[in-house]
């Protein structure tokens, strides 16, 4: 099963704009082959709850601004550890960084795609492999 132009376009967007915000460790994973609730994760994390609850809000407005969407659930805001954002196909994990090395949601999915979400021109961040 492959991603619709959409869920793509809604999942990048979503990517970009918590890089934008200063979220770290930006990714998006297609799920749609292994999960029935959604066909794609953003997940990425925050250094601090004040930076969690800004990016996941960034988010929120930038999705509605251009796509007219809005969630259709918001889970943890509140607390500022773990936001969530459900658009149905598409669904956002806002972190605080120690929660996110805690619950490692990535590795349950290790298996699955990660789509590009930068920009061609966007610099690719360096990544270390193990010697």
């Amino acid at each position: 099963m492959t991603l619709d132009t959409d869920t793509i376009e809604l999942a990048r967007r979503a990517a970009a704009t918590a890089d934008a915000k200063k979220a770290t460790d930006v990714i998006v994973i297609d799920v749609g082959e292994v999960l029935s609730v959604a066909d794609a994760f953003v997940v990425c994390d925050a250094s601090n709850r004040r930076l969690v609850a800004t990016v996941a809000e960034e988010i929120e407005a930038v999705l509605k601004a251009e796509f007219d969407r809005a969630p259709l659930r918001v889970e943890g805001l509140k607390e500022q550890q773990w936001v969530l954002l459900d658009y149905g196909d598409v669904v956002v994990h806002v972190f605080l960084d120690e929660t996110r090395r805690f619950y490692e949601i990535e590795r349950l999915y290790r298996d699955r795609p990660r789509l590009e979400w930068r920009p061609a021109d966007h610099p690719v961040d360096q990544v270390s492999t193990p010697d």
